[in-house]
């Protein structure tokens, strides 16, 4: 699980954005490497906290687990990639924003129109992080998007300590009422995961994650 730790090496990551854009039929003379220096800078954003290269690194991880249940792994790996790419926590239009630069960047690479729209599509879904039944490569990426939320006790607590610092500019009390609306929203879905890993191994801990948050941010007292 991502611990929150705000950058991850990126020698790793290089390797596997080369892997990916290979699987996912970039041509041999189409040079990924400008390509991860672009997308592991703003991934490394200084004000980030918690969507950093250490989140980046985490989600691919996770697909790494749920690939089986993809239709498409290259395609869910690009769009890992791509879908905190443009991160500010005091805008609401990050995921489109994010989506476009696929767009941009994924044909320039040689990156094929249909995957390339499937990149985008993906990207968006993170927004909702709710596939319709059957989109398995959807299921992946949402799950492993939300693994986060099922880590142990101590992993957890600095997953929220470091979205709490993403929004430090938020006062305490607005802060609260708003994590608690996020939390209240996502203990009411149905099933947090989609794909069968997720749903034997992350739903319950993920809940009991979630709702131990609600109780201690609806307990602690008002700052005026």
């Amino acid at each position: 699980m991502d611990t929150g730790t705000p950058h991850s090496d990126t020698t790793d990551l290089r390797a596997r954005w080369h892997a990916a854009v290979t699987a996912a039929g970039a041509p041999a003379d189409r040079d990924p490497a400008p390509y991860a220096d672009r997308l592991l800078a703003a991934w490394a954003e200084p004000a980030r906290r918690y969507h950093t290269t250490a989140h980046l690194a985490a989600v691919l991880a996770h697909i790494d687990v749920l690939a089986p249940h993809a239709a498409d792994p290259a395609t869910v790996r690009l769009a890992a990639w791509f879908h905190d790419a443009v991160y500010r926590p005091d805008r609401s239009e990050n995921e489109e924003r994010s989506a476009a630069m696929a767009e941009r960047a994924l044909p320039e690479l040689g990156i094929s129109e249909a995957r390339t729209a499937e990149v985008a599509r993906l990207v968006r879904l993170t927004v909702t992080h709710d596939p319709a039944p059957g989109d398995t490569d959807g299921e992946v990426l949402c799950d492993a998007d939300l693994a986060v939320l099922a880590g142990p006790p101590q992993a957890y607590a600095a997953y929220t300590a470091a979205v709490r610092a993403e929004y430090a500019f938020v006062p305490d009390d607005a802060f609260r009422t708003g994590r608690a609306a996020v939390l209240r929203r996502l203990l009411a879905l149905p099933r947090l995961f989609r794909t069968p890993h997720g749903m034997a191994h992350w739903e319950a801990p993920a809940r009991a994650n979630l709702a131990a948050e609600l109780a201690a941010l609806t307990s602690e007292p008002s700052r005026e």
